[in-house]
């Protein structure tokens, strides 16, 4: 009744020859690159508004990068320093992208980038908020 298929479907797969990575590397490899932008943004913020704690979690930031790269020390450039009404804006940036690198701590089960996440999260939140009269 119906002729048999004798050629090979257009919809199979492809065979792939070419290594993939596990879905622990692909949230390695994006966690590292969030955390590596929201240190350049600390560092820019750093620069504007000389801090001890934003030393401190600058430096653990990128103890966090080299880890989840195999150690190696993320490149850091000089801030470029400038206005310094660019402070809010990089407030907001850093509390985008710590978000950003709790969700995907959270979903990577990595604690210590998830604490620091949550910590510098927590302490940009804070300077939003209104001071009380």
């Amino acid at each position: 009744m119906y002729e048999p298929i004798r050629t090979k479907s257009v919809h199979t797969m492809a065979e792939q020859d070419f290594p993939h990575r596990s879905r622990a590397e692909e949230l390695d490899i994006r966690l590292a690159g969030h955390l590596t932008a929201l240190l350049t943004t600390l560092d820019e913020l750093r620069a504007l508004t000389p801090d001890a704690a934003l030393d401190d979690a600058a430096d653990r930031l990128a103890e966090q990068v080299a880890r989840l790269r195999g150690g190696d020390h993320p490149l850091r450039a000089l801030p470029s320093g400038g206005d310094p009404e660019r402070v809010p804006s990089l407030r907001r940036r850093v509390r985008t992208l710590a978000g950003n690198a709790l969700v995907v701590a959270n979903s990577r089960a990595d604690k210590a980038a998830a604490a620091l996440a949550a910590e510098l999260l927590r302490l940009h939140e804070d300077e939003r908020k209104p001071a009380a009269v």
